[in-house]
This record gives structure tokens, sequence and C-alpha cells, in this order.
């Protein structure tokens, strides 16, 4: 991509203009980063001009608070109103928040915790090639953002994968939000890209001539990412601050400009006649096609027929997944399973095999194959990500509550929750996995009690739009039958989310368990001669409150019963709807309240009271009195 003078002329003025409302924009706010707003803008407003606005093709802005800049050169194109974006700017009122969100037309992915967005860039450039599709994704980071361990998972996953359409613009102006790069983390970038086997160049980034060689320069790899490390000045454009900016200081990083400051500096950059005549004929020759739907265009996915395991197997929550997972990448195309170098263990070896080409491994990247898998749901995927709950719910919870914000179509199945967990011991016994999840907004969560509801839970959310976390043990459970002995999650049954099962009816007691306690709480029941309600509950987000208010109504006593922490787990979602109920039933809890050692799974729920001798002690406390 070669520019002429004239093609320059415009970029120059585009730029100019789209300054003006940065500034305007932080300054009517009294907030947001000019700084590096300013030192970005000239490649985005080639970027969006030269490329974007006719392919569409997605970029991501990983480092979202330079949203002004993102906001101007969509305002500028006509994509979103200029008056209302510089008045509404950082305010409550309108969808113009502090780092760019989905929202705004023209924003492919919201980004604000650094590193983020680089994952989900890498996803949506691993969805091209996926789907044969000849586009190319743009990504755009800061330099202190390459601190990030993300950035790193991120860098060697495009380097291992071939991700020859990701084009990386890294806006290099040395400056970090409290002080120069070099004080607070000096980095080698170009060393590390090329460490990491990218194809890197340096380049002016104010020099759009220079840039459009770089980007196509890029365009030309096939199989290897391309980074663009753009040598720019913090507040360039802006005197008083590019003063500073070429100084490395961070003065104006995230500090908004006085009125009369920002005054003396509209007039310093105000757009001659030639200069506003060049844009205006520009901006009508533009054909602009930039567009962002909310909700992905996610083709229909086919469930199959649902597989039914006998009431004499005995076998794990993790394999019916991986059967149902294979099943549903068998029948569609658009199915994806990522794991992050756990493929034997969390079962998404299925795919591994059969489909090779739909099997991504991150390598141990936990936080990356999460928000990777945020952008492969967006361009039109339906990724299934699987590693241990400790590590899904600890370590990438930042990235799936990112995802949440954005609502993506991102299947989390975590294995080797709760105590089930066995001999592994401490670190990884996911026992607040639920807790970490709960307060996001725009994610379920499911625990299947046995083989035959995993497989319908797995069906279930493949089909359904949106964001889900889905906890099962590694230990091997029983499946759980009708008082006739056929399964109870078989043939007729359907999975619903918000609706809880009643297992067995009851005068005396109700227990309420959830995953592997509900086969022990069925034995205990039966142990004290019936008469015992057993309800499962598969579903956290949403609750099914009404079936467990009546239930406790009837039997004036509950028990519940969870592999996980007392104190955030299910003990505390059958208290609340009680208590929002105005019922007022005793109620004793069985959870776990101390990481235990290693053991086999029974062992553990014996040493943590969860044991069938305890459900039992539990029960008769209630009823008894003792």
């Amino acid at each position: 991509m070669k520019l002429t003078n004239e093609q320059i002329a415009f970029l120059k003025a585009f730029s100019k203009s789209c300054r003006r409302s940065i500034l305007e924009m932080v300054t009517n706010a009294q907030s947001g980063h000019p700084g590096g707003s300013l030192s970005c803008i000239d490649y985005l407003s080639l970027l969006y001009v030269m490329r974007l606005c006719e392919t569409n093709e997605p970029i991501v802005v990983s480092n979202g608070h330079i949203s002004p800049a993102v906001y101007a050169v969509l305002a500028e194109l006509g994509v979103i109103p200029k008056e209302r974006v510089i008045a509404t700017f950082r305010k409550p009122d309108d969808i113009y928040e502090g780092h760019v969100n989905r929202q705004v037309p023209g924003v492919f992915y919201g980004t604000g915790p650094l590193g983020v967005g680089a994952s989900a860039a890498a996803g949506m450039a691993t969805a091209a090639q996926i789907q044969k599709k000849d586009e190319h994704v743009f990504l755009l980071m800061g330099d202190g953002e390459n601190q990030e361990g993300q950035a790193y998972e991120m860098m060697n996953y495009a380097a291992k994968h071939k991700l020859g359409n990701l084009i990386l613009f890294v806006d290099y102006n040395q400056v970090q939000l409290t002080d120069s790069l070099a004080n607070i983390m000096p980095l080698q970038v170009k060393k590390h890209y090329e460490a990491a086997g990218w194809h890197v160049q340096e380049v002016d980034g104010h020099d759009f001539a220079a840039m459009a060689l770089a980007i196509s320069a890029a365009m030309a790899e096939t199989e290897r990412p391309s980074v663009l490390i753009g040598h720019t000045i913090m507040g360039e454009g802006v005197e008083f601050m590019a003063k500073t900016g070429r100084e490395h200081k961070a003065d104006w990083h995230g500090k908004s400009p006085k009125k009369e400051e920002t005054e003396a500096a509209l007039a310093e950059i105000e757009l001659t006649v030639e200069e506003a005549a060049i844009l205006a004929e520009g901006l009508k020759a533009l054909k602009v096609n930039i567009k962002t739907p909310h909700q992905p265009d996610v083709a229909a996915v086919n469930t199959g027929v649902a597989k039914t395991y006998a009431a004499d197997v005995m076998t794990d929550c993790r394999g019916a997944y991986g059967a149902a997972l294979l099943d549903l990448a068998t029948l569609n195309p658009h199915v994806v399973a990522l794991t992050a170098d756990l493929a034997d263990s969390v079962k998404t070896d299925g795919v591994k095999k059969n489909f090779p080409e739909r099997h991504i491994e991150c390598g141990i990247a936990e936080q990356h194959m999460v928000s990777n898998s945020g952008g492969l749901s967006l361009r039109g995927l339906v990724p299934f990500c699987s590693t241990f709950g400790a590590f899904m719910s600890s370590r990438a919870k930042d990235q799936a509550r990112v995802n949440d914000i954005n609502q993506t179509n991102v299947k989390m199945v975590a294995t080797h929750c709760g105590l089930s967990v066995g001999e592994d011991g401490p670190t990884h016994q996911a026992i607040d996995d639920i807790s970490s999840f709960a307060g996001f907004f725009h994610t379920q969560i499911f625990e299947p009690a046995d083989p035959n509801q995993c497989d319908r839970i797995i069906r279930y959310i493949g089909a359904t739009y949106g964001n889900f976390y889905v906890r099962m043990g590694r230990a091997k459970i029983p499946v759980i039958t009708k008082e006739d002995g056929t399964p109870f999650f078989g043939e007729g049954y359907e999975f619903k989310p918000g609706k809880a099962d009643v297992l067995r009816s009851g005068e005396k007691a109700t227990i309420v368990a959830s995953g592997p306690m509900v086969h022990y709480a069925l034995k205990a029941a039966e142990n004290l001669g019936g008469d015992i309600e057993v309800i499962a509950v598969s579903s956290f987000i949403p609750f099914d409150s009404e079936t467990i208010v009546a239930s406790a109504k009837k039997t004036g006593r509950v028990v519940t019963v969870h592999d996980h922490n007392i104190d955030t787990g299910l003990g505390g979602f059958v208290e609340k709807a009680l208590f929002e109920a105005g019922v007022l039933v005793p109620v004793k809890r069985l959870g776990v309240s101390a990481y235990q050692l290693s053991g086999t799974a029974d062992q553990l729920y014996k040493m943590a009271g969860l044991g069938i001798e305890d459900i039992e002690a539990a029960l008769n406390h209630l009823i008894q009195g003792k």
C-alpha cells in the first residue's frame, strides 16, 4: 500500500481533526487519557481510512484507555455522532465509556485490563483461519502493556499457530501511567517478538507513508504474525503535551488539560481552509462499511441425540463431557475445543484426534485461552475451553469477566473441581469457583449430578448463545436413578436452566445437593428409611428458588450438601432463597470449611464432613433435635 500525496494530505487533515476531538472529549469530561490517544491517532487514522472502512476487518484496541482516539476516528467517519461523543464522553448517560466497549459501533471487543484484548484478537485471527477467510485482524497495544504475562502468552500462541493474518501495532511512546518505560520496567520489545518468531518492523508512528508500506509488508506474511513497533511521541500534535512526551514524562498519560490549555491547543491545530476542504472532499469519497453487530452471526448448533448411560455404569462427568463434545464437533463444523496442555485430562482428546484443525492448543496459558475463546466466539465459532477448575476460576477470572462484559459465547467447562480432585492436594481443589463467577451478569453456572445430566447440559450450552461455566469432578460417580432403578436423567429428561430436580419426595426433611454429593444424599435418605425429600441442584445461575422454598415449607427442615466452600456454595444460595421468601426453617449446611490434604475423593469427603454418615447425622439432628 503506497500512498499518494493526495492520500497523505487527507490523512493529515483527518488525524488533525481527530486530535481536536480528543482534546475536546477529555477536557469536557475532565477525565481521560489524552497522551496515548494523541500518540496513536495517526496509525488508527491510516488503518481505518485506508483499510477497515472498506473491508470491515476486525481491530482490537487492547489498551482500551485510549478510547478518545477510537471514538474520534469513528466520529470523523460518521459511524458515531461527533458532537454527542464529545458531550457525553465518560459520563453516565451514554455508551462512550472511558475504555472502549462493544456497545459502540466500530468496537469489535471491549477492553480495559491490559493484555486481554491481545488474546481476543488472536482468537479472531484463529477463527478466520478455521473459516478459511481471507481476512486480517489488526491489534493495537501500548508498549507498557507488553509487561503483562498475558501478552507473552499471546505472543507465543500466535507464533505457534502461524497467525500470518494477525498484525500488531505497538504504540512505542516509551511512557507509562506514572513514569517512563525505562524507569518502570524496561522492555526489549523488538527482541522479545523476534525471539518468539514474529515478523518485526520498526516504523515512525507519525509517518503515514512509512506505516502504509509496513502494513503492506506485514500483509505479505502468510505464516508469521507481524508486529509494527511504532515509534511515537506521547501527546504528539499538541505541543505542550508533546514537549513532555519527547522527554518521556508521564504528565499527560491520564490527565485532562485545563479549559484554557485546550483553547490554546485548539487554536494551534485549527484546520486551514485548504485542510478543511481536503477533509470534506475525502470523507465524501470514502466508502464506510464498518459494522459490529451486538451478537455475531452464529449458525445453529445441531445437538444430536443425547446419550444415556445405563444405571449400572460407573463413569465420570468429564468423560461424558468429552463424548458429548465430540458429538457436537462431528455434527457442527463451527464447534471448536481449546485447552491448556490438558487434553487427555479434560477429555477434549476426542476432538483433538478426530478434528485436529478445530482442537486449539493454547499451552499452559489459561488467561490467553479464555480471552482467545472470546475472540473466536465473536467471529461465529462456538468455543468450548477447558482446564482444571482451580485454574479456570482463579487464573482466568479477569479474562472471563471481560468476556462477560462483552457478552461473548464462551463455554467454560472445568474438570477436577472440589475435593473430587483427590490426591492432587489443596492447590488443585477448586472449592471456591462458583463464587468466582457468581458475580457476573451474563454467565450461567451449572453443575451436573451425573454423566447423563452432564451430557444434556453440554448439548444445551452448545446450542444456546451466551457464556457458561460448567463444573464437574474428577472421580467416577454412579448414575442417578429413579425409584424404579432407571436413569433419572435418561430418556425423556430435558435439562432446563434454573430448574432443580426433585429426585425423591418426602415429608420429614429436605436434602438439597449438587454434583457428586447427589448420590451421597440419596444414599443417606435411603439409610434413614425414606420420607426424605432429595433435590438435585444443577443450575446455580439462574437458581430455582421456587422448588427449594416449596420443599422447605412442606418439610420444615433443610440440609444442604456441596463439594464447595461452605460459605459461598449451595448452602448460601438456598438460605438466600428461603430468606427472601420469608421462610424461616432450620438449615444445616455441609460443605468444605478447610483445605484438605491428599487422598481419594471418598476419603477427603469424610475428612471434610461430607460423608454419607455426616448427612445422616445432620438430618437426625434436625428431625430428632439431637
